[in-house]
This record gives structure tokens, C-alpha cells and sequence, in this order.
């Protein structure tokens, strides 16, 4: 983790700049240590080991704006960079709306870095060797007999890897915060050949900041990736038109990470945002409500606070289909005269409604449809809302799967999408950014 040394020498440079013609500063100091084990087809086939540190100041001058960053973090060295930063701010186009974040937005409650929970000391004890028989033991290449019914297992490629992640923010308006963070992965992809010689590819994984909680998937990562893979065998053709769609939890991001970009401040700012002029407004329907909720304990992607040391708190992004704000930071908020509120969504989430529990729940509500599982290309315009991509997945008929699909397009606009949702399961997968549960929408455009 980050040294008293390296944390003083954070302080040090910021106050050097400030000597030397800063009126304002930001340091942020990062530091990572990454292992990372990979295996093919059963053999351990490389061992990553990696070290990572890097200083970014963001300099105030004159009523001018930089940022620069560096990774030899040695005193004399820094002073150098500093001033020559400072000298090459001083070339740019003044900016009145560059500024650090009003003192009383920012973080007062990490102090230590741990306040969230997401470190995990066992982290601390693990070995070489406990690495590297965890990852071997992924592996079902030395199995694959027993799963082989239909197909062939072709290559088996995967990785284990935990990591390290401290970050402490400063800046001269007395800003002090500190995030620490350990995590624990593990992934495979693997591809099946049937008698036909037609080749299926597919993934798993899962992520978690204790190990104790990757543990269960180490022994069924791979297992679960052939299933996928092994699902896809003798897709058939699937006619077109208005159907229903439930989109797994897996992949239901693509679909709202659009909503949220077309919120941002940035967009918006430049008007080309989908979503523009919108705040206030019930743009989708009333039992639509995606909250924020960037402090949950314990789970990947929580943070207290965001790159400008800006205080994050739970609020409702989407409340019963009303937009409630845009994201807002410190340098937009001085370009539009917007009120500032938080760069970014930390860890939204759609809220669940409808009864359904399971995926398999959802779909015997829908009844039938297609089940969209991945997509494989495709494009949106984040100016109209409209999208087109193309997806894998199966058709279902009665709530039961039927037979995998092909060369099929979703398409639309995410206002209509999103005004035609109709239920939701409750099976978010905690290890993504974004809590979303498996999705259920009608009467969607489907293209073979």
C-alpha cells in the first residue's frame, strides 16, 4: 500500500506548486500491485506480475488550467516536472471555469481508505504457490471428457488474479481522502466445436473484493462457460417483427449506460445528449426508478467519493420515472451555470419490480420471445436515442427456452425501449459496476 514516505511527497509536490505559482492544486497519488496467473487448455501458460504508481497534479494558474502526471516519484525529479508543468500552463488559453470543488462538497469521512470495506487482508498472506495451485484448479481441461455430450471442448483459456488498489486525493483547499481496495477475479473463455465442425464461443467470470467470496466460482468458472458455449449449438432462423425481449443481467448495461452517458454533464454541455432539457420531466415510466448507490459495503465499484474528491451520496438518478438531475462536475457546472453535483453514476441501480426473482421467473411472466444473452456489434446515437445491434441469444415459447437464435437486430430509441419495460427480475450480479437485473421489455423491434 501507499508508504507515509510517498504520501508526504504527494503533499510536498503540492505545496512546491503552490510555491512556485499555483494558485490552486489537485494531487492525486495511485499505487497497484496486480498478480495475475493465466492458463490454456490446462497448462499455466503465463504469470503476470505488476507494479504500478503515478502522481497527477492538476495545476491552477493564472486563471489557466493542466494536468500532467508522472511515475518516478523521487523529490528533485518531481521539482522539475512541477515547474516545467507550470511553465507550459502558463502557454494556455485562460479558462474561468476551471476550479476545484467548493470545500463543502467535498469528502470529510475517508480517512483511512478502508471505511467501505472493500480491503481484505487476507490479501496480504497469499503466495505464490496458493496462486498458482488456485488457478490450475480452474481448469477442467483434464475433464473436459466428462461435459463433452454433443460437442467438442476446443481451447480453454482463463485467468486468476487479485489485486491491490490504493489512492489517496489531495488539494489545497484542505481536501484529504483515500480510497484502498483489494479484488479477486477470475474468468474463462472457452470455445466447442459440435459434429459439424461449427464452432461456439463463450465467457463467465466473477469478481469480488474478499476471497473468501471468488472461492465457490474458482471451481465452476470454466464449467459455466462451456454450458454457454454448448447452448449455442444448431441456432435456427427467427422471424422478425414486434416481440417481447428479456435481456439478461449479464449484459443489460447496454442498455443503460447509454441513459446514463446522455445524463452527463459533458453531453449535455456540447447538446448532444438524447436527454437534453429533461431534468424535472417524466420521461419514463413511473415504476422506473434507478438509484445510485455508491457507498453499498462491501461491494466492487463503491467509492465515497469521486476524481474531484466530491462527497458521493445514495440518491435517485431515475425517481419513478422522473430524471432527477444531471452529472455534473465542478468545470461543467462553471461553463453552463448548472448546479454541480457529481461527475458520473458510481454504482446505479435499477430497482427491481414486478415479483419475478429469477431470470427463469421473468420469462415464464413474458411467456415467449427472445432471450438476449450478448451482443455482437451494432451502434446508438447518443444525440436521437436510436439504436441498432446485433444480438445472441434464444427463442422461448410458454417461459421455456426453445432453441438458440441467429442473425438477429434489436432496434429502436431508448426513451421508447425503456417506456416499454414491463418487469424486472431481482438477480443484479453484485461483482458489475452497474446493478441491473435481468430485463423485460414488449412489443420491441426484432430483424432478422
Amino acid at each position: 500500500m501507499l508508504t507515509d514516505k510517498e504520501i508526504a511527497l504527494a503533499r510536498a509536490s503540492m505545496e512546491f506548486a503552490l510555491e512556485n505559482g499555483a494558485q490552486k492544486v489537485r494531487v492525486t497519488l495511485n499505487k497497484s500491485l496486480m498478480e495475475l496467473f493465466g492458463m490454456l487448455n490446462g497448462e499455466l501458460d503465463k504469470v503476470t506480475h505488476a507494479l504500478d504508481r503515478s502522481l497527477q497534479v492538476s495545476l491552477f494558474v493564472d486563471g489557466r488550467f493542466g494536468s500532467f502526471s508522472s511515475n518516478r516519484l523521487e523529490e528533485e525529479g518531481l521539482k522539475a516536472f512541477l515547474l516545467g508543468a507550470i511553465d507550459t500552463v502558463r502557454t494556455l488559453e485562460p479558462d474561468a471555469a476551471r476550479d476545484l470543488p467548493d470545500p463543502a462538497r467535498t469528502v470529510k469521512d475517508a480517512l483511512n481508505g478502508k471505511e467501505l470495506n472493500l480491503y481484505d487482508s487476507a490479501y496480504e498472506g497469499l503466495t505464490s504457490e496458493q496462486r498458482r495451485e488456485m488457478a490450475v484448479g480452474t481448469s477442467l481441461w483434464s475433464r473436459k471428457a466428462e461435459l463433452e455430450k454433443g460437442f467438442t471442448l476446443i481451447s480453454e483459456e482463463g485467468e486468476y488474479s487479485d489485486s491491490l488498489f490504493d489512492s489517496v486525493v489531495m488539494d489545497s483547499n484542505g481536501l484529504f481522502a483515500r480510497h484502498t481496495e483489494t479484488s479477486f477475479e477470475i474468468g474463462y473463455e472457452v470455445t466447442v466445436e459440435d459434429p459439424e465442425g461449427n464452432r461456439y464461443a463463450s465467457y463467465w467470470w466473477d469478481a469480488s473484493p474478499r476471497l473468501e467470496a471468488i472461492l465457490p466460482a474458482l471451481g465452476n468458472c470454466s464449467e459455466t462457460a462451456v454450458r454457454r458455449a454448448a447452448a449455442q449449438i444448431g441456432p435456427q432462423d427467427h422471424p422478425g417483427g414486434k416481440c417481447n425481449i428479456v435481456v439478461d443481467s449479464e449484459c443489460a448495461s447496454k442498455f443503460l449506460t447509454p441513459v446514463l452517458s446522455a445524463l452527463g454533464g459533458y453531453a449535455v454541455q456540447q447538446k448532444n445528449s438524447f436527454l437534453l432539457d429533461k431534468v424535472g420531466e417524466r420521461v419514463f415510466p413511473e415504476y422506473l426508478t434507478i438509484l445510485d448507490c455508491p457507498r453499498n459495503q462491501g461491494e466492487s465499484g463503491a467509492r465515497l467519493y469521486d476524481s474531484e474528491g466530491v462527497a458521493t451520496k445514495e440518491f435517485p438518478i431515475i425517481d419513478k420515472g422522473v430524471i432527477t438531475r444531471y452529472f455534473v462536475n465542478t468545470y461543467i457546472a462553471g461553463k453552463t451555470g448548472m448546479e454541480p453535483t457529481i461527475e458520473d453514476a458510481t454504482r446505479p441501480k435499477v430497482v427491481p419490480f414486478g415479483g419475478c426473482k429469477t431470470r427463469e421467473d421473468l420469462l415464464c411472466k413474458v411467456g415467449n420471445g427472445i432471450l438476449i444473452n450478448g451482443f455482437n456489434g451494432g451502434n446508438s446515437n447518443p444525440s436521437t436515442g436510436n439504436f441498432s445491434y446485433g444480438i445472441e441469444g434464444f427463442a422461448f415459447e410458454n417461459g421455456q427456452i426453445t432453441h438458440p437464435v441467429r442473425e438477429m437486430l434489436v432496434t429502436g430509441n431508448f426513451i421508447d425501449l425503456w417506456n416499454n419495460l414491463i418487469a424486472t427480475a431481482d438477480d443484479a450480479r453484485l461483482c458489475m459496476s452497474k446493478i441491473i437485473p435481468t430485463l423485460a421489455f414488449q412489443n420491441i423491434d426484432c430483424n432478422a
